[in-house]
């Protein structure tokens, strides 16, 4: 990787399947991340992901892109528009530093009310070992 460096796009279509099932895994039980009529009584038009899903779909964006040895070094994100049923959410990436075998990249995942989550990844993918 490089400066300057673009990942492919991810498009990852929002069902309620995706949203319900990576609340459970993060063991995040409120209600709207699972419950819509909850989630209408609080405000929201439907339930909508969490963020501990959001990270983990910019950390697997990132490393599909790296390879298998890549390994996350620091994630930081920031939420912006929901993600609903309905949507997809697309994944951008653009390398903006490298430092030996390291690098940064600023994601940004965007939907069709805007942004959904900014922010920029630090991974390492370690060199091979010459024998």
């Amino acid at each position: 990787m490089k400066p300057g460096d673009e990942l492919p796009p991810l498009r990852i279509p929002i069902t309620r399947t995706l949203i319900v099932a990576g609340a459970i895994a993060s063991r995040d039980y409120q209600d709207v991340h699972h419950d819509p009529e909850l989630a209408k009584e609080k405000g929201s038009p439907d339930i909508f992901m969490n963020i501990l899903t959001t990270n983990g779909l910019v950390g697997r964006y990132v490393t599909d892109h790296a390879g298998p040895r890549a390994r996350l070094r620091k994630v930081a994100i920031r939420l912006g528009a929901p993600n609903h049923p309905g949507d997809t959410m697309t994944l951008t990436g653009t390398v903006t530093d490298v430092d030996g075998d390291t690098a940064t990249v600023r994601i940004v995942g965007a939907n069709g009310l805007g942004n959904h989550v900014t922010g920029t990844v630090t991974v390492t993918v370690p060199r091979e070992v010459q024998e």
